[in-house]
């Protein structure tokens, strides 16, 4: 009684759909699908769109935003649909849920610009998400990144020029230094930005997190987004000299609440 939920999208999809031997339910944008995604409608701060199929026709107004979500709605709404799950409940659920914590989650305190935070710790992970940010057409994009200690030193300058090349503001800070110098890993990463940037772009170097974060609050305007990297859902940061309670979220609505950046 199984059912392969499938995204005919993906390059991936044909190779993927000849290997299953169940049920098959497919899910798409650009494809015909079973379960189509259309009328498009990705903002800095919600989503919509119509939801079409043989047992859903909905539209939908989301609290997430970003085309993967759009993705991921409709992965979920074909697999709640396999478990048996009525299209009322399903319709409900949706209009209501806000994120998955830490994995491109708004953070809202009434500022007139977005500020995601997302766990994006490695150079696709980031790439996508600045991508990701950029495909909402924001006037500006502002990145706060860096990278942890105690892991692979390869991808820090890489991190770096991802974030100079994608991001109008690149911010470098620090991540879970761990036992190593933060002062250190933030220099490795600037010289991958220094190798991405274009002529006359303004990049920033904050060490300590909570300034980075609140340097991009200071400097984003209406219709920006803001993208904190790296710790995504984390309550903590990992110092060489013990771990502290330290929360992207709750630092980023500290910033505009005492920056006074919420709409008036």
């Amino acid at each position: 009684n199984k059912t392969a939920i499938v995204n005919v999208d993906d390059p991936w999809s044909k190779q993927i759909l000849d290997a299953c031997h169940c049920q098959v339910l497919t899910y798409g944008v650009e494809k015909e699908a079973d379960l189509k995604g259309s009328n498009l409608n990705v903002e800095l701060k919600r989503s919509s769109f119509d939801v079409v199929g043989p047992f859903v026709n909905v539209h939908l107004n989301m609290n997430i935003t970003g085309l993967f979500n759009v993705y991921n709605t409709l992965a979920a709404i074909g697999a709640a649909h396999a478990e048996g799950i009525d299209e009322t409940t399903i319709d409900k659920a949706i209009q209501t849920f806000h994120s998955v914590a830490g994995r491109f989650e708004l953070v809202e305190a009434g500022q007139p610009f977005a500020i995601v935070v997302d766990y994006s710790h490695t150079p696709d992970s980031l790439e996508k998400a600045l991508e990701t940010a950029r495909a909402m057409n924001p006037n500006h994009v502002i990145a706060v990144f860096g990278c942890g200690g105690d892991r692979d030193r390869t991808k820090r300058p890489i991190m770096g020029r991802i974030g100079a090349e994608l991001a109008d503001i690149p911010i470098v800070t620090s991540d879970n230094p761990r036992s190593e110098n933060p002062d250190a890993i933030v220099a490795e990463v600037e010289e991958g930005v220094k190798q991405g940037l274009k002529a006359g772009q303004h990049h920033e170097v904050i060490v300590n997190r909570r300034e980075a974060i609140y340097r991009a609050v200071e400097l984003a305007q209406e219709n920006d987004i803001i993208v904190i990297a790296g710790k995504g859902h984390e309550t903590y940061q990992i110092l060489n000299d013990g771990t502290i309670h330290f929360d992207d979220r709750e630092e980023a609505r500290n910033a505009v609440r005492d920056l006074h950046r919420g709409d008036k």
